[in-house]
């Protein structure tokens, strides 16, 4: 058996990590608990606090308050090399100068481990990364994804109770990093490891992840799965991060209704009791009702501004009345075809009660 996979799990534990440069708050007392064997993703815009809070993580930045408990150990103050941590940078940082091997092993000429270790753990780490066979090769003669694996079986190879990848697939084409994404995941399973993934793409991160957390302002919004900030963002900025969202202004009418521009809206989840609200339209939750939809519950009605194809699906862009503008997907078949709208035609949705979600604003 890959002995790659037999190094017992730990979780993360972080406590009030605050970081300070000058009077500038990079990090506000962040609270996150990563269970053994979890993938976690650190979610947000850039400037959000992700990549100080990895470097935390990884002993690159030292808080200026709070502690970081790897397992029951405190890595607070321990230097990088012994973290037993392994990192996945965005550029990669390999070696030009060495072939696979060399690089791939460099952790453990770092770490002074003895030699005759190193040919059973190089051989595991490539296998794992589905790279036999590679170790002769130089770096400028591998592919984006191929480099990828290096630096991923690099980081595994000293057998570390948790990695950090810092949006190592970033650099990848869609295509590629679609397919990396995959491969990701499948690693994960097979090494049931510990794993941090910042990254400011939120297709990713819901992809890969066991939960995300969101940040903004140095600040953890909402740590959860990504099924449930999709479909229960805490405010707007969630909403507005997570998914194909529009949000629209609206009134509370009573615990479970709102107004949007005269038109009420049932939502069979509690409204929050705050003077300012936001609906929240997801492109995927709306539905064409015919002939205007009289009668339909939480109908909507707009003009088609204009519709975009895009191979699977199509994309009909419509405004309200108000002038806010919303949008839906249909498939890109024939029978997606057939609900297509010219611009200037009249169009009519629904949203489910089920779907009305209603958030306040942004803390």
């Amino acid at each position: 058996m890959n002995r790659l996979m037999l190094r017992d799990t730990v979780g993360v534990t972080i406590r009030s990590a605050s970081k300070y440069y000058g009077s500038f708050r990079a990090l506000d007392e962040i609270d996150l608990e990563v269970g053994p064997g979890e993938f976690v993703s650190i979610l947000g815009p850039s400037g959000s606090g992700k990549t100080t809070l990895l470097g935390i993580l990884g002993g690159f930045v030292q808080p200026s308050s709070g502690t970081i408990h790897l397992g029951p150990r405190d890595i607070t103050n321990e230097p990088p090399h012994k973290r037993d941590i392994g990192i996945v940078f965005q550029n990669y940082a390999l070696f030009p100068h060495m072939n696979v091997a060399e690089n791939v092993t460099f952790p453990l000429r770092a770490r002074r481990m003895p030699k005759a270790e190193w040919p059973e753990r190089l051989k595991a780490a490539l296998d794992m990364v589905e790279l036999g066979g590679f170790g002769e090769r130089k770096i400028h003669e591998l592919s984006g994804g191929q480099r990828q694996r290096v630096a991923l079986a690099r980081a595994m190879i000293f057998e570390p109770r948790l990695i950090l990848m810092d949006e190592p697939l970033s650099a990848l084409d869609k295509q590629l990093r679609e397919t990396m994404q995959i491969e990701l995941k499948h690693l994960h399973r097979k090494l049931a490891a510990t794993m941090i993934y910042v990254t400011h793409d939120q297709r990713e991160a819901l992809t890969m992840s066991d939960r995300i957390a969101i940040m903004n302002k140095g600040r953890l919004v909402q740590v959860d799965t990504p099924e449930r900030l999709h479909d229960n963002p805490v405010d707007s900025f969630v909403a507005g991060f997570i998914g194909e969202a529009a949000l629209l202004p609206v009134r509370r009418r009573d615990d479970r209704s709102v107004d949007l521009d005269g038109t009420t809206l049932v939502s069979s989840r509690p409204v929050p009791d705050h003077p300012n609200l936001f609906l929240v339209v997801h492109s995927e939750k709306l539905v064409i009702v015919p002939d205007a939809g009289e009668g339909a519950p939480n109908r909507l009605v707009g003009t088609v501004s204009e519709t975009l194809y895009q191979g699977e699906s199509i994309r009909i862009f419509f405004d309200l009345d108000s002038g806010a503008r919303l949008s839906l997907r249909v498939p890109g078949n024939h029978h997606g075809r057939a609900l297509l709208r010219a611009p200037g035609e009249r169009i009519a949705v629904a949203i489910h009660p089920d779907d009305t979600i209603v958030v306040p604003p942004a803390a």
